[in-house]
């Protein structure tokens, strides 16, 4: 079950957008860019990080 403000929120456009918090509790990149994805960092030089 997803919490608002938890798990994801509203952005000014009504768009749904998943939080740090929710992609680290599914555990997996999906590599669709997400804005708060914890393992996207350094993506542009070819170097994923995972934070744990």
């Amino acid at each position: 079950m997803l919490v608002e403000n938890i798990d994801y929120y509203l952005d000014q456009h009504g768009n749904l957008v998943f939080t740090e918090k929710y992609h680290l509790k599914r555990g997996y990149c999906c590599k669709n860019k997400c804005r708060h994805c914890p393992w996207l960092y350094g993506q542009e030089k070819g170097t994923e990080s995972k934070k744990k």
